[in-house]
């Protein structure tokens, strides 16, 4: 049983469960994933995603993480949250990612709609920003569907295995509450 929070055609935000966490630890080690994401050198121990989840769970207004569930089969794909949430500015950056099995199913692209509605209907953020490789095609394509424009990048910055050092692109979503910014 899960508890939904915005459910999408395809895919929806659930709460994240403990149950959720072992899961997503494999995820979050396997080099495929981690290769676009901050430190993808990192090694993560289960033990510490546990105590991430309890900090988490404790902390309710910096930070926000979903569990992106497929609908049809009920299963999780990813997760996807909401980091340096600033009520004050009312900002935020979108993070997120899929389990390999799950790429190029439109369900990230989903999932990040999903994320600004819930950011700019019930949080009341004014703008989403995130961080994107500009080696990472995909993610690069999701935000762009989803409305981001390209705000910035930081050249030649974050090193990926594989293919050197990269530029940082930075892009940004305000929301549609016709206020002037």
């Amino acid at each position: 049983m899960r508890a939904f929070i915005l459910k999408g055609n395809r895919v929806s935000l659930c709460v994240l469960t403990k149950d959720d966490v072992r899961q997503a630890w494999i995820w979050w080690n396997d080099r495929r994933v981690r290769r676009y994401l901050t430190s993808p050198e990192e090694i993560f121990f289960y033990e510490d995603e546990l105590e991430w989840y309890e900090a988490l769970r404790k902390q309710k207004n910096r930070e926000k993480v979903f569990s992106i569930v497929e609908n049809s089969s009920k299963s999780l794909v990813g997760l996807i949250g909401l980091h340096r949430i600033d009520q004050y500015n009312g900002n935020a950056e979108v993070g997120y990612f899929l389990s390999p099995d799950h790429w190029g199913k439109g369900y990230a692209t989903e999932a990040v709609s999903l994320i600004a509605d819930y950011a700019f209907s019930w949080l009341r953020l004014r703008k989403l920003y995130a961080r994107v490789f500009e080696t990472n095609l995909s993610s690069i394509r999701v935000l762009e569907k989803n409305g981001f424009r390209l705000a910035g990048r930081l050249r030649k910055h974050q090193y990926v295995p594989g293919e050197g050092f990269v530029d940082v692109l930075f892009y940004e979503k305000f929301s549609n509450n016709n206020q002037k910014y």
